[in-house]
């Protein structure tokens, strides 16, 4: 019997602000265990919060970033739960007025995955687990957090890390989140259930905590749904539960029952005021918005002119296609200065970190002059490469490597002269090459490129070759 994967996700994000959601403390990755505390983020009796404001704008311009609608009025709820990584016994959440909703994603396929909810809420602290004990660290506690919340609208595991990699890169663009999942700044809860094909009734779920890598959601899934339908086909029945996957062993595990709404006994939190957004704000939020990844790459496809594979490597990370920005300006062939980018610069750039933060030892302007004197045939392309090699190791620019005289290139009776020259001392290549081996044409035009120091114009070259040899 065929069964069909019903997915939703809950994706908490960690807002990049230098505070707290409720406090002063530091939001800094790290440090000392219970150093970025204090007594309104710990929940001491008497203490007050306060919203910090920058947390609302990011909100909001994730909202807008993924097509959902604002709330002008929202409020702050209590989560009560009892859990030792939650200091004070309960979180500061929303419930039912979300500051976001009814938002969307649209996958490659054009089909959209519809964001029920975005809200605001405080993180809890971490539990550490060391040689059968178990350490609370409250650094993380009161991070400031936005939970965007699907509907059931994955069908597979390859919607759901399609999904995650887009509103990674959506949070990313618009600088309200490093998204650093090895960090825990974006962290998924998976819900799953399964269901006959063309069955409309939805199966009974169960959720998967807190993961933070693309890999193990896949394999965490792919488990989760083969569990599933094994029970169903041996007659049993789905328990709504919370699990977890344990990575060393590829399994998920329970780790309690799965709590409803009622179980959190939600009320409004008395100490923090409504959150009003005017219309006024919302649009100067909007308008602050850059370019979006989706709408990006269309301009680097359909205006210049690179293939689809290359806009999706550059937009894929933010600084990058940036730097490809500044160094395409005013240059007529953009797919040129992809080229250069996708090849010589990313060789130096092996990780994604490292192309995460665009770490290149030249600036834009720098490698647009390069291109611009190969367009203007100032300079051929393999002395463009050459140069490039030696600006990414200096960080100089090109004309500390290639002169005025280089630019003028070779005349043309001086070039054939050396053609004549590399036919007649690259006899076995002539030989090959007319017996129909054209990688043997590469090795005489090589040649040339050697004599001339890349000064000759390889295209100019092979003309001048092919004429001296139909002539002999």
């Amino acid at each position: 019997m065929s069964y069909e994967l019903v997915a939703g996700l809950e994706t908490h994000i960690e807002l990049s602000t230098k505070t707290k959601i409720f406090c002063q403390c530091t939001t800094e990755f790290g440090g000392e265990p219970n150093t970025h505390c204090c007594p309104i983020c710990m929940g001491m009796p008497g203490t007050l919060p306060k919203l910090n404001k920058r947390v609302v704008e990011y909100a909001v311009k994730a909202g807008l970033a993924t097509n959902c609608k604002i709330r002008n009025v929202s409020k702050m709820d209590r989560k009560n739960y009892v859990y030792p990584d939650l200091s004070k016994a309960y979180q500061i959440s929303q419930f039912d007025k979300p500051i976001c909703y009814e938002g969307y994603i649209k996958l490659s396929s054009g089909k959209n995955i519809n964001i029920n909810r975005i809200h605001i809420e405080e993180d809890a602290g971490k539990l550490v687990h060391e040689r059968g004990d178990t350490y609370i660290d409250y650094n993380r506690g009161g991070v400031p957090l936005i939970e965007i919340v699907t509907e059931p609208d994955l069908r597979s595991i390859e919607e759901v890390v399609e999904y995650i990699e887009k509103l990674r890169l959506i949070m990313k663009y618009i600088g309200v989140s490093d998204v650093k999942m090895q960090e825990g700044s974006l962290r998924c809860d998976v819900n799953i259930s399964v269901r006959k094909k063309g069955e409309e009734k939805l199966g009974t779920r169960t959720e998967i905590k807190n993961m933070n890598s693309l890999n193990f959601i896949a394999k965490a899934m792919e488990y989760e749904f083969d569990r599933h339908v094994d029970i169903l086909e041996s007659g049993g029945k789905i328990e709504q539960e919370t699990r977890r996957y344990d990575s060393d062993l590829n399994i998920t595990e329970s780790m309690r029952g799965k709590e409803d709404a009622d179980d959190y006994r939600y009320f409004r939190d008395p100490d923090l005021v409504n959150i009003d957004v005017s219309e006024e704000e919302i649009n100067r939020y909007r308008d602050s918005l850059p370019q979006l990844p989706d709408k990006k790459s269309d301009v680097f496809i359909n205006e210049h002119g690179l293939p689809k594979d290359d806009a999706e490597l550059l937009i894929k990370y933010k600084k990058i296609a940036e730097y490809f920005e500044e160094a395409s300006k005013d240059i007529k062939n953009k797919k040129l200065v992809s080229n250069y980018i996708l090849s010589q610069v990313f060789r130096r750039l092996p990780t994604d970190a490292e192309k995460e933060e665009c770490s290149i030892s030249i600036p834009p302007q720098y490698l647009n002059e390069l291109i611009s004197l190969t367009e203007s045939k100032k300079i051929t392309s393999s002395m463009a490469s050459s140069a490039l090699e030696q600006m990414l190791d200096s960080g100089k620019p090109v004309r500390e490597f290639i002169s005025e005289k280089d630019m003028q290139g070779i005349d043309e009776d001086a070039l054939r002269e050396i053609c004549i020259r590399a036919v007649n001392e690259n006899q076995e290549a002539v030989e090959s090459y007319l017996g129909g081996k054209e990688k043997a044409f590469k090795s005489i035009i090589g040649y040339i490129m050697k004599e001339t120091k890349g000064k000759a114009d390889p295209i100019k070259s092979a003309e001048i070759v092919k004429e001296i040899i139909r002539g002999s």
